[in-house]
């Protein structure tokens, strides 16, 4: 059974894309690649079919990650199919269980800094309006996080084969 985590942030151009690349990375390096399906969108659909803003395509592809995604807009008929919904700030957590179906649906909805041991503040800052350091910035934040999560998913995996 596969395990589908999405991560959600504003517009899907930034922040998300980020986490997804980094994270996909994470699930092939612990050969997981069938077994976990990572995906991303926005709380909006500003953005829904443009590519990644170019300097997080350009930080993702300095640091070998891949880069190729397009955008789109969450919607609460994907919670049944999910089992993590990541957000990336507190906002994008209190929208995602705002539109969450049922309260288990809410449940799913988790912070991403929340796997990050070290982190002390749970928000990745939108780096869209800044220069590159906060993409650099963004990208340490998520890479931080992503050992956290991939061992809180593997442990989910193994409870449910249990």
């Amino acid at each position: 059974m596969t395990y589908r985590v999405c991560f959600v942030c504003t517009g899907n151009i930034c922040r998300s894309p980020m986490a997804e690349s980094v994270f996909r990375a994470r699930v092939e390096e612990a050969g997981l690649a069938g077994a976990v399906e990572v995906d991303s969108a926005g709380t909006g659909g500003w953005h829904e079919g443009d590519a990644a803003d170019p300097r997080t395509a350009a930080v993702l592809e300095e640091h070998g990650y891949a880069s190729g995604h397009t955008a789109r807009q969450f919607r609460a008929s994907w919670f049944p199919a999910l089992d993590l919904v990541i957000a990336l700030d507190e906002g994008h957590l209190r929208a995602l269980r705002a539109l969450a179906p049922t309260p288990e649906d809410a449940a799913k909805v988790r912070l991403l800094r929340s796997y990050d041991p070290a982190a002390d503040d749970l928000d990745v800052p939108d780096p869209y309006y800044g220069g590159r350091d906060g993409f650099e910035e963004c990208l340490e934040m998520v890479e931080a996080a992503s050992e956290g999560l991939l061992a809180a998913v593997s442990e989910s995996m193994e409870e449910r084969a249990a």
